[in-house]
């Protein structure tokens, strides 16, 4: 290259470098490049990031000038300060170089190679180019003595720890740390340049501590910790001395298992990461399996931690697992364990919904076939199981059985997890048999666990937790077959857990309360004191075992209350009695135990109760419909809650049976307040997201908007739920659900907080209720084991009891099978034969149910002949036809025959009171009359015979009803579920000939049968038309309820008087459609007759025009075909 070097001006770019490793493993800040023209003169680059790759971008130029030295030293050096840096670093390569060897590249970018560090050799990417002048070539370089002493000896000890690192010579790692040390003691605490001094004697310590060359691990830790509050974020340098505490921390966990250590590793990270830019290498040093991952994994080990540190924990862990992460499954896995254990600790659903989350997450990401799938599998079932016992959902216990069975598959005979499978297993079946009965599942239970138990030998860590678990199974064995050899294995089992067990065990108190149930079922055999004596202390040193919070006080109370209640019937001491009642009282009470196991409580607070005639029995009853409306109302969807209601045992009877409590302590306006609080709880729970609040908007219109917008969408979150199949949704559902409902309360607490509006949705007085009997007395009919009788609520005063003296609960249901095989023997009749057994059911419903009552209304009510009456029939009554009762036998003076309850009265039924009175306030909003027959006498393939008679209905009532009416028919093709649908809305009179279904299984499932989808109970229930008026239903079962929740009343026609409709004409069974015509036209006939002189379609004459219809048509409609017709409302 042409010139004379004395005299040339070098343009040199530095562009990058690569394969830049540090001599002493040490991460570095930054790298720079230091090119030295003389002994006294260089240049130094920027500094810049060190990139995951190990390469360094800096596109910098200096122009030097080649008379001041005859070569040039090129260095590349790491920096482990990116703020103010303290002496030269550390070296990673150097190059001598004369200027031709420099130029002899030609204007071409080339690459110069450095000495290998760790076999890898570093290199340099420069371009030169000759130039003729250089403005200020001098400010180029800098001088390069700065705090002489100070940063010789951070260079020294620099170079000395690089030489530690790479020849292991501890003399070097002492000459290092004594260096650093100089300068350490020369950079007090107010001096610039201390936190830097700190974390380089700090790093050679560490260094040395990991190669056990030091052994003061607790001093360099403070050491990194002191340069970290120095350097704060913003810092540029607070992300490097993260890292760097992190590192004394993981290493001093290594050896001495801190679990603190790990646990401030984890956060560090935390809020390293996000500081760290992707691509650097801090960034992939710090994510990877020697940083965090290490962390994550050290994390992963450690026990089981529900406080609310421990769960922050869990959750720091997660999200440094980010999606992708091969460790995420593991994180999730344990962040749910800690959530579920903090449920077992405090009781809140909110907890144990997030940990099902957690672990359903945990076994999505961890396919079939990867070693961790089984533990993933087992703990989802376990939160599973918990849900189960804690809000009694019936698909949460199959999930659960599923998962178990497939977690044991993956742990065959040999496999160190099958003892943990075998246990799990064993518990949910026992669930289950408790649940349904089925005794292989318990036998089955018991196996398992006696297979369990010899995989966990004396000596076995986890023996005492199978031997209780065995106890558990043979306990619950015991209850279905009374085998006394079992009893006495199961105390033995119990105890020898109890003697494994420490102290401070957690599940200590599970034990004693157990062995305690069963001591107290051995008292009942053997009736030795000493056994229900330390049955008690049992329960009461579990009792001392728990917060007064845990969720297992409650079964601790329970137990408790059973050791107290064998003591009463052995020694007959009343204060026994009252310590039952009073653990009874705190059981059913407990705040964190779930609401089934709190209902089951109560209704055995009852039924004890009941049995020593304790003076709580009305308190019990009352705490049942508490915990009832409670439970019922966390279900999201009408199905589930009806599943809900009908899962509970003994609580088909609580409203009739509590009822008959009030009305034996001769308080008859609170049974009636009992009896409606306990029935029809269905309706009254989807009523409340209706209720009107006219006044409450006068009142507070912003309160009353807050109500009507969450009831609205508590409302369509039920309907949406009950069509979600996918489970994991159904879980966010249900959360979301429970979140509305809780907003709801609050709003309806904030209500209840205005002076006027104190019992807003409150369960209603008697004063409230009375209002159903407004147009006349509503007879309200209780069937209950303990007594049966009739309440009359008139119009106003006092109600009246009317005991039924003669009729028990078991006359009534067999009252109800002889009814069902009379109208089926009816059915096959000619229809100019005798009903005899009809005319017998008749004649007893008058003379044992009807004319007592009868009497009180003609002799102390006064009432006058044709008023109108309202039935509200309870539990075995529901299926009995009470307004078809009839003497059927002549006046005593011959002068005629007796009247029949019809021609005495005009009866109705109504549900529930509270439906009744919901109906006489939708009267307010009346609309022009407009009228929709709706007829399907061809239903799809399938769904039933052909009706022959629908037609000509159909064109019958088209003829009665009057054209002012707007009236419309819909049938064949275009009576399909939608076009029904359309019709019930937009019509406030609807006649419907169809079939109809009632279903006994799931009664929400009832329809009638259109030409293409079935036209359902919740398709009706789901709508919301306030201006309808009335619908005559004729069409089969439609006024008729299931048997399993009788009280519940879920029928087709409740459901149509719900959604608006207030006069409702119903069926209790068949329907022969070729005579229900006759009752039909002369209906109309009576319903219309009057229009002609200028009356007004009135839907509150209904019950009177099927009163009067049935009478005219004796001699044309056989007497079952009479009776099946039913008015239903206003």
């Amino acid at each position: 290259m042409p010139g004379s070097s004395e005299s040339r001006y070098i343009r040199l770019e530095v562009i990058s470098g690569n394969n830049l490793q540090v001599p002493s493993c040490r991460i570095p800040a930054g790298i720079y490049i230091s090119i030295n023209v003389d002994s006294r003169r260089r240049w130094k680059s920027p500094i810049s990031v060190l990139s995951s790759d190990r390469s360094v971008a800096w596109g910098n130029t200096v122009t030097l000038s080649s008379h001041s030295s005859p070569a040039l030293s090129v260095e590349i050096r790491a920096s482990f300060e990116l703020g103010r840096m303290l002496g030269g670093g550390e070296v990673v390569g150097r190059l001598q170089m004369s200027w031709d060897e420099l130029l002899n590249h030609g204007d071409e970018p080339f690459d110069i190679s450095f000495p290998p560090v760790n076999g890898v050799h570093p290199s340099l990417k420069l371009k030169v180019a000759i130039v003729h002048a250089c403005d200020d070539q001098d400010d180029a370089l800098i001088d390069s003595l700065v705090d002489c002493e100070i940063v010789q000896d951070t260079d020294a000890g620099h170079a000395q720890f690089a030489a530690y690192a790479t020849s292991k010579t501890v003399s070097h790692l002492n000459d290092a740390v004594e260096h650093f040390q100089l300068v350490l003691d020369q950079c007090p605490v107010s001096h610039p340049d201390h936190a830097t001094a700190l974390t380089n004697l700090a790093w050679a310590c560490l260094q040395g501590y990991i190669r056990d060359d030091l052994e003061d691990i607790d001093a360099t830790t403070s050491l990194f910790r002191d340069a970290l509050a120095l350097r704060p974020q913003p810092h540029p340098d607070h992300p490097s001395s993260l890292y760097n505490l992190t590192q004394a921390l993981t290493r001093r966990h290594n050896k001495k298992k801190t679990a603190a250590d790990i646990r401030e590793a984890a956060q560090l990270y935390h809020e390293l990461l996000p500081l760290c830019a992707e691509g650097t290498y801090l960034r992939i040093i710090a994510a990877g399996k020697n940083g965090v991952d290490h962390v994550i994994s050290g994390c992963s080990n450690l026990p089981i931690d529900a406080s609310d540190e421990g769960i922050h924990l869990r959750q720091v862990v997660l999200e440094l697992c980010p999606l992708g992460h091969q460790l995420r499954p593991t994180a999730l896995n344990r962040l749910a364990q800690a959530v579920e254990a903090r449920f077992h600790q405090h009781g809140s659903i909110d907890d144990l919904d997030t940990s099902i989350q957690l672990g359903r997450g945990a076994v999505s990401l961890c396919p079939e076939g990867q070693a961790d799938r089984g533990i993933y599998l087992n703990n989802l079932a376990v939160s599973l199981a918990s849900r189960f016992n804690h809000q009694g959902k019936p698909n949460d216990l199959d999930e659960a059985i599923s998962l178990h069975e497939g977690a044991l598959r993956l742990c065959p005979v040999g496999h160190q997890s099958r003892d943990f499978s075998l246990d799990n297993l064993g518990d949910v079946l026992v669930k289950r048999f408790n649940k349904r009965g089925d005794i292989d599942d318990i036998t089955r239970a018991v196996s398992l666990r006696r297979e369990a138990l010899t995989l966990r030998p004396p000596g076995h860590p986890r023996r005492d937790t199978t031997l209780s678990n065995l106890a558990l199974a043979l306990h619950t064995r015991y209850g279905k077959s009374h085998v006394r050899e079992d009893l006495n294995e199961v105390i033995d089992l119990y105890r020898e857990s109890l003697r494994l067990k420490r102290l401070d065990h957690p599940e200590r108190h599970k034990t004693l309360r157990n062995l305690s149930s069963v001591l107290c079922s051995r008292f009942t055999q053997t009736q030795k004191n000493e056994d229900v004596e330390e049955a008690i202390t049992l329960c009461q040193e579990s009792l001392a075992a728990l917060s007064s919070l845990h969720p297992g006080r409650c079964l601790s109370y329970r137990w408790l209350q059973e050791a107290y209640l064998s003591r009463y019937q052995s020694l007959h001491d009343p204060a026994d009695l009252s310590l039952a009642i009073e653990n009874f009282r705190l059981a059913s009470r407990h705040p964190t135990q779930g609401f089934p196991r709190r209902i089951e409580v109560a209704i055995s607070w009852a039924l004890r109760a009941e049995v020593y005639q304790h003076e709580s029995a009305l308190e019990a009853y009352q705490m049942c419909f508490e915990l009832f409306d409670g439970h019922v109302m966390t279900r999201s969807s009408v199905i589930s809650r009806r599943e809900a209601a009908a899962a509970v045992r003994g609580a088909r009877s609580l409203p009739v049976d509590a009822a008959s409590c009030a009305i034996r302590r001769d308080n008859i306006r609170l049974a009636v307040e009992l009896v409606e609080q306990g029935r029809g709880q269905q309706w009254s729970l989807a009523s409340r997201l209706r209720t009107p609040v006219e006044d409450l908007e006068s009142a507070n219109p912003k309160l009353a908007r807050n109500y009507l917008k969450l009831s609205k969408l508590i409302s369509n979150a039920a309907q949406s739920s009950a069509t979600i199949t996918d489970r994991a949704a159904a879980d966010r559902e249900a959360t979301e659900y429970r979140i509305l409902t809780r907003q709801w309360e609050a709003a309806v607490a904030e209500i209840r907080d205005l002076p006027a509006f104190s019992r807003f949705l409150l369960p209603p007085s008697y004063e409230d209720l009375q209002a159903a009997a407004r147009q006349g007395p509503v007879i309200v009919f209780i069937a209950s084991q303990y007594s049966c009788s009739a309440i009359i609520v008139p119009t106003s005063g006092d109600p009246h009891h009317v005991p039924l003296l003669s009729v028990t609960l078991a006359d009534l249901t067999n009252l109800k099978d002889r009814f069902t095989r009379a109208i089926r023997d009816s059915s096959r009749m000619n229809p100019g034969e005798s009903r005899t057994d009809l005319i017998v059911l008749s004649r007893i419903i008058w003379d044992q149910i009807m004319l007592p009552i009868v009497n009180v209304l003609e002799h102390v009510l006064k009432l006058k002949r044709r008023s109108r009456i309202w039935l509200c029939p309870t539990a075995a009554f529901t299926s009995i036809p009470l307004h078809a009762a009839h003497p059927f036998q002549t006046k005593p003076d011959r002068s005629g025959k007796e009247p029949c309850l019809e021609d005495l009265y005009i009866c109705s039924y109504t549900p529930t009171l509270s439906a009744l009175i919901r109906s006489r306030q939708l009267m307010k909003k009346r609309a022009p009359p407009s009228f929709v027959a709706i007829g399907q006498g061809q239903p799809g393939a399938g769904k039933g015979k052909a009706l022959l008679a629908v037609d000509s209905e159909l064109e019958l009532v088209h003829k009665l009803v009057p054209a002012t009416a707007n009236r419309t028919t819909i049938s064949g093709n275009a009576a399909t579920r939608a076009g029904a649908l359309k019709a019930l809305q937009q019509n406030t009179w609807v006649h419907l000939a169809c079939h109809g279904k009632q279903d006994p299984k799931q009664p929400y499932d009832s329809h009638f049968v259109m030409r293409d989808e079935h036209l359902t109970l919740l398709d009706i229930m789901e709508r919301h038309v306030p201006q309808a008026e009335f619908a005559f239903l004729s069409a089969c079962h439609t006024a008729v309820g299931d048997e399993e929740t009788p009280d519940e009343v879920i029928h087709l026609a409740a459901g149509i008087q719900f959604s608006g409709f207030k006069s409702v004409v119903g069926t209790l069974w068949e329907v022969d459609d070729s005579v229900a015509k006759h009752v039909v036209e002369a209906f109309y006939g009576y319903m219309f007759g009057d229009l002609k002189d200028g009356g007004v379609m009135d839907c509150t004459k209904a019950a009177w025009a099927l009163n009067c219809a049935t009478h005219a048509v004796k001699t044309k409609v056989p007497l079952e075909q009479r009776m099946v017709f039913v008015h239903i409302g206003v």
